[in-house]
C-alpha cells in the first residue's frame, strides 16, 4: 500500500490518492438467491468478549475499571448464554485471547451452547498502530490460543480496532481465515479484493448502527456517556431487521457482554430475537456457517 502522501489531501496526484481507495475494496456480493429452509432473512449475532482487554491495552489497570471488564464475563455472560438457549439461537464470540486465558469456562460454555470461537486480537490491540512483524504474531499467538482452549482453529476474523493496517488483508490471508468481519462497505457478505485482486475471503460486514457500543458507551474521564435510551435502540435494529428481511438479505448484529448485559438492556436482544421469530421465516446462523455458506462450500 502506498504511504499517504506528504502534501495536504487535497493536492494529492490521482498517483497518491487511487492506490489508497483500491488497496482494500469491497468485490462481488456473496448474497446467495436463497437461504437454507427457504429463509426469508440470515441472522448473524455476536458478541465482542472484551472483558477487561480494552483497559488493560491502555494501560488501565486500577480496579474499579478492570471491574466493568470482570462484569461481562462473570454476570452478563450466563445471562446471554441463557437467553441465546431459550431463543434456539447460535452466535459467534470474537474472543481477544487474554479474555479467553482469564476466563476459559467462558470457551467451554460458548462451544456447550452450539456457538463460534472466533479471533479479535491478543488484548484488543490496535492492529492499525503495529508493524507487520508484530500484527502477525498477536494473530498467530490469538490463534493458537484460541485453538487449544476449543480444540478447533478459528476461521473468522474480527480486528479489534474495525479496521486494517496496510499489512492485515495479506495477514488475514497468510494465515489462512476462512472470513474477517470488521468492514462496512454493504449491509451483505461480499468478497474482499486487494488491489483490485479478488482474495476469496469472505467479508461479513459490522456497522456501528448494529453494534451497541455506540449508543451504551461509557468513560468516565473521557466525557462518553450513554445517551440512546434502550427503547430506540430496539427500535433502530428492528427497523434494520426489517430492511434486511424486505431485500432477502443478512440482519447483522455486534453486541458487547459488558454492555448488552445489564439487567436495563438485555431485554432489548430478548424482544428482538422474539419480533424476528414471530414476524419472518429467519436462517439463524454463526458468522462461519454464513460465510461457509456463501463461499460457496458445504455447511453441513
Amino acid at each position: 500500500m502506498t504511504e499517504p502522501h506528504s502534501d495536504d489531501p487535497w493536492q494529492w496526484p490521482e498517483s497518491t490518492w487511487r492506490p489508497i481507495v483500491e488497496h482494500v475494496r469491497a468485490g462481488r456480493s456473496l448474497s446467495p438467491s436463497t437461504w437454507p429452509g427457504d429463509a426469508d432473512v440470515a441472522v448473524a449475532v455476536s458478541f465482542d468478549s472484551d472483558h477487561e482487554t480494552p483497559a488493560l491495552r491502555d494501560g488501565s489497570v486500577t480496579p474499579g475499571v478492570l471491574s466493568g471488564g470482570q462484569y461481562g464475563a462473570r454476570v452478563a455472560l450466563p445471562r446471554i448464554d441463557a437467553l441465546l438457549a431459550r431463543h434456539e439461537v447460535p452466535a459467534s464470540f470474537f474472543v481477544p485471547a487474554v479474555s479467553a486465558l482469564l476466563y476459559p469456562e467462558q470457551i467451554d460454555a460458548a462451544l456447550a451452547g452450539g456457538h463460534e470461537i472466533a479471533v479479535h486480537g491478543w488484548i484488543h490491540e490496535r492492529n492499525t498502530l503495529l508493524s507487520r512483524d508484530d500484527e502477525f504474531d498477536l494473530t498467530l499467538r490469538s490463534i493458537d490460543t484460541l485453538e487449544k482452549l476449543s480444540g478447533k482453529r478459528p476461521v473468522g476474523i474480527r480486528t479489534p480496532s474495525w479496521d486494517f493496517s496496510p499489512n492485515t488483508l495479506d495477514i488475514i490471508r497468510e494465515l489462512g481465515f476462512l472470513y474477517d468481519s470488521s468492514l462496512m462497505a454493504d449491509d451483505d457478505p461480499y468478497e474482499l479484493v486487494a488491489a483490485g485482486e479478488p482474495t476469496g475471503i469472505v467479508e461479513l460486514p459490522v456497522e456501528w448502527i448494529r453494534d451497541d457500543a455506540p449508543y451504551f458507551g461509557m468513560a468516565r474521564f473521557a466525557g462518553l456517556r450513554p445517551y440512546t435510551a434502550p427503547g430506540a435502540v430496539l427500535d433502530i435494529w428492528k427497523r434494520e431487521f426489517d430492511g434486511a428481511r424486505a431485500e432477502k438479505g443478512v440482519f447483522q448484529l455486534t453486541m458487547h457482554p459488558s454492555i448488552i448485559g445489564h439487567r436495563s438492556r438485555l431485554w432489548i436482544l430478548d424482544e428482538l430475537l422474539t419480533y424476528i421469530r414471530s414476524t419472518s421465516n429467519p436462517w439463524f446462523a454463526t458468522h462461519e456457517q454464513l460465510a461457509t455458506l456463501v463461499a460457496g462450500k458445504d455447511i453441513s
